[in-house]
């Protein structure tokens, strides 16, 4: 927001993300969050006899109380960030339990409360990120399903290759979105952690009680505790997370790039949906622009950017510096709400997808059967022929129907060697489309029962998290 203004300045603000998101990495939301991890800290200790649980009871109903407004306030003072809070929080708490006040933040360190704080909005951001890899996982299976026989040209280099379908795009689409979600499920353990580990890591405060202190805190904010740290989480766990996320990105990104291209005018065989009062120029009424798309593959670039600045702030000082913290204010935010944005897009241009089937024919049907130059090669090979002597003799009657503009049938046919081996009605059957798919079937049937176990072992295992 604009300080003088009070108008919002960054898009996130105003244009990009959305509101489930961006709510998890507010900045009420993340002082709420240091505020809980204060509160846990008071349960663990009041487990071991420093305080009554009847003082942590007093000290939990006045802790929502504390502001952004009241804790930048004492920042202005101090320049300290978590000790502003642990000030503000201080003030409600004394109001009701002078003992309980006593031990807010005892033992603790600074990034105890912001790494631990950031685990739970991580946790939060991954559980929406999943549902909705799930969400487009199951759409994509279906269109595989649907769009099964829906024989197209295939392109490799952006020119004709042999048919394909576009179930089978569908299906190629829908199993990278799958292994994205087993990803996300191996990542969680390693991401979705949080410390209580003192000054440089020791947990010196807590005598011998500190890994148990910890371990109590995690469990109450259903995290797991670090394996090691020293006075921040070691900031590998973040590298491998915005790694993820950037892989995320190029997948949408490579979906997003491939339906431009399959929607371009001359081509005409996907389409974004577009609304009935849809503008799509300002001086060209006829426009259908692919924007949603766009805007993927724009945001999808951003995300990518932040991989970098993280892996630099992983580069600390002995048991740490402060370089990590400003940057991680933006990495971590930014690159997770982008990555909601482009993936709740994906799934509104799926679920509107249109294929124009009719259109997927006539480019198939235009190039007359010469992207079906190797079934000929193949049954050539078949009857007799070098494999090699096959491909010369086809490669020669392509090239003759693109000099002459004859049929590649007619092509095949006139050549002596050829038609010795083929006769008119093998030339015919070899040139079309669906007599040469493979095992598309087999593979998208494949596909959806792959998909399909991914997607509900991951719908488990968010029912079983702890939000």
């Amino acid at each position: 927001m604009c300080g003088m203004c009070g108008d919002p300045v960054h898009p996130i603000d105003y244009r990009y993300g959305t509101d489930e998101m961006k709510s998890i990495w507010s900045e009420r939301s993340k002082i709420l969050r240091m505020v809980d991890v204060e509160v846990a800290l008071l349960k663990a200790l009041a487990k071991r006899g420093y305080l009554s649980e009847e003082e942590v009871k007093k000290a939990e109903e006045v802790a929502k109380n504390v502001t952004p407004e009241r804790v930048k306030e004492i920042e202005a003072e101090i320049r300290h960030d978590v000790m502003a809070l642990v000030k503000a929080l201080s003030e409600q708490v004394e109001k009701v339990s002078r003992e309980a006040a006593r031990w807010i933040h005892f033992g603790a360190t600074s990034n105890d409360i912001i790494d631990t704080a950031t685990a739970t909005q991580l946790r939060d951001s991954v559980a929406i990120i999943e549902r909705k890899l799930v969400e487009l996982a199951k759409i994509l299976v279906d269109k595989a399903e649907k769009y099964r026989k829906t024989v197209c040209l295939g392109r490799t280099h952006g020119q004709a290759a042999l048919p394909t379908t576009y179930g089978f795009r569908f299906a190629l689409w829908a199993a990278e979105i799958a292994r994205h979600i087993e990803r996300l499920e191996e990542l969680k353990p390693r991401l979705l952690v949080g410390q209580l580990s003192g000054a440089v890591g020791t947990q010196a405060a807590f005598g011998d009680d500190g890994v148990e202190i910890e371990k109590d805190v995690m469990e109450i904010l259903g995290l797991r505790p670090a394996i090691i740290s020293s006075q921040i989480i070691p900031r590998d766990h973040y590298c491998e997370y915005l790694s993820y996320l950037a892989n995320v990105s190029a997948t949408l990104e490579k979906i997003a790039t491939n339906i431009r291209i399959l929607q371009r005018a001359e081509v005409a065989e996907l389409m974004e949906g577009f609304g009935k009062k849809q503008v799509g120029s300002s001086t060209m009424p006829h426009k259908r622009n692919p924007i949603d798309c766009e805007n993927v593959c724009g945001l999808a670039r951003v995300i990518r950017g932040f991989d970098e600045p993280q892996r630099q702030s992983s580069i600390l000082w002995e048991e740490r510096d402060l370089t990590n913290s400003s940057a991680e204010r933006i990495t971590l935010v930014e690159s997770t709400v982008l990555l909601d944005h482009i993936l709740t897009k994906m799934i509104g241009v799926m679920e509107r997808l249109e294929v124009n089937e009719e259109n997927a024919r006539k480019n198939l049907e235009r190039l007359g059967g010469i992207n079906l130059s190797e079934a000929v090669m193949i049954e050539l090979t078949r009857r007799g022929l070098g494999r090699q002597e096959a491909h010369e003799l086809v490669r020669n009657a392509a090239m003759r129907c693109y000099e002459t503009g004859k049929s590649f049938a007619e092509c095949l046919i006139e050549d002596d060697k050829i038609s010795k081996v083929l006769s008119h009605d093998d030339v015919t059957r070899l040139l079309k489309p669906e007599n040469y798919l493979g095992t598309v079937e087999k593979k998208i049937e494949n596909v959806r029962s792959y998909v399909m176990g991914v997607v509900e072992k991951a719908l488990n295992s968010l029912n079983n998290q702890k939000v």
